[in-house]
């Protein structure tokens, strides 16, 4: 009976002991967390979506507060005002960032861009991707396995089984990029949103010469150049023979909607430009000019 009690005697004080020495031992490597990142981290969204390039929410917190320059980190989700919001609570200057919207660049509907094949395998871009083209002659269109609508959290995509193509509600989409790294034929862009969800953007990634993307799609940009040379922004570029409009140069003149011959030229929730009309000159650059020492 007395070895049991001392046993047990023995067992309690070095288990106390033990205990003690965890407790200085918890309070010398303790983690002091700076109690900012979790007021910042109540600001924003919680969506934990990866669109700002970190892990989650809890990450972009401690890299809004850890970091002195800020002006790199921005959510696309909680978007400018909260940005501000975060960046005046941490003494810090805000990031100024345009609203954008994922913009879908194809416009190769059924209509459009007839099937030559059928696919009977994986629904999924990403594994039809590596295998072939796709089922039309167009190697550079929509899949439409929907592997960018199955990435969005956030329910902006759906397809829509008429034209096969994906439609993205610009109310829902928060530019997180979910969809952008989704689709294997990067056809999925993030643009500048403009008042009233107004766009105008080419519909089009084909490099192919335009015989051959005109055999394909027959809503492919043909790389005329056409567009490009009427625009008095510059914000019209050809990259070979393909178009391209910079949403933050493009003014919505809509001239070059109206030179199009393929309609690759996309126009969103505005009315096509009367070919009549004049359109605004750009502003002219200051001529400078240079004297002569006599």
């Amino acid at each position: 009976m007395n070895e049991l009690l001392l046993t047990v005697l023995t067992l309690s004080v070095l288990g106390a002991l033990l205990a003690v020495i965890l407790f200085f031992v918890a309070q010398q490597f303790k983690v002091r967390e700076d109690p900012r990142i979790g007021e910042v981290e109540k600001m924003l969204p919680g969506a934990n979506c990866g669109g700002c390039g970190f892990a989650g929410c809890r990450a972009m917190a401690e890299a809004l507060v850890s970091r002195d320059d800020i002006s790199t980190l921005y959510c696309p989700v909680a978007g400018g005002e909260v940005m501000k919001a975060a960046a005046t609570y941490l003494g810090k200057a805000a990031p100024e960032k345009n609203p954008q919207v994922a913009t879908l660049r194809c416009g190769g509907s059924c209509q459009k861009r007839q099937k030559t094949n059928k696919y009977d395998g994986a629904k999924s871009c990403a594994v039809v991707n590596t295998m072939y083209v796709g089922e039309s002659d167009c190697a550079y269109g929509c899949l439409g396995y929907g592997d960018c609508a199955h990435a969005c959290i956030f329910g902006a995509i759906k397809m829509n089984p008429e034209t096969g193509l994906i439609e993205i509600d610009p109310d829902k989409c928060t530019a997180c990029g979910a969809c952008v790294k989704a689709c294997p034929k990067q056809l999925i862009e993030l643009r500048k949103k403009w008042p009233k969800d107004r766009a105008i953007y080419v519909a089009c990634r084909s490099r192919d010469k335009g015989a051959v993307v005109m055999k394909a799609c027959k809503a492919g940009c043909i790389g005329c150049g056409k567009c490009a040379k009427v625009c008095p922004f510059g914000a019209i570029t050809m990259d070979g023979s393909l178009a391209y409009i910079d949403s933050e140069k493009c003014k919505l003149c809509r001239k070059c909607v109206n030179e199009c011959p393929t309609g690759a030229i996309h126009l969103v929730n505005m009315e096509p430009l009367p070919k009549e009309a004049k359109v605004p000159a750009a502003p002219a650059k200051e001529e400078v000019k240079v004297e002569t020492a006599k």
